[in-house]
């Protein structure tokens, strides 16, 4: 690759619209979840689907249940998703992301819950 194509490359991924957001991974055999969150919500699902894949669970909550049910039980859902804005920094959007999942906490049922 030369010297521009990979200034362009650079530029593009800073350009890039970047997603977080509050989801759950859902053991669909007992109905426990774990909420989570993210302030890349792709790259998140990218690590579940790789878990899936290889079969190695890579959150420690869902060890014991990944290990009794298996991958095939558990399930990501996005429950809600937010854009940064352009004016926000790293820091303000992960905290709004954090809010987003203290007030998702206070939604879910706790005893549903990892």
């Amino acid at each position: 690759m030369d010297r521009q194509s990979r200034k362009e490359k650079i530029e593009e991924y800073k350009q890039r619209k970047v997603i977080g957001g509050v989801y759950l991974i859902k053991n669909t055999v007992n109905g426990k979840s774990l909420l989570q969150s993210s302030t890349d919500l792709a790259g998140s699902k990218n690590r579940f689907e790789f878990s899936c894949h290889t079969g190695s669970c890579m959150i420690y909550k869902l060890k014991k249940d990944w290990e009794e049910f298996g991958k095939d039980v558990f399930v990501f859902k996005v429950l809600e998703e937010l854009t940064k804005k352009e004016t926000q920094t790293p820091k303000e959007f992960s905290e709004d992301i954090k809010t987003l999942e203290e007030i998702w906490m206070e939604k879910l049922d706790s005893g549903i819950l990892y």
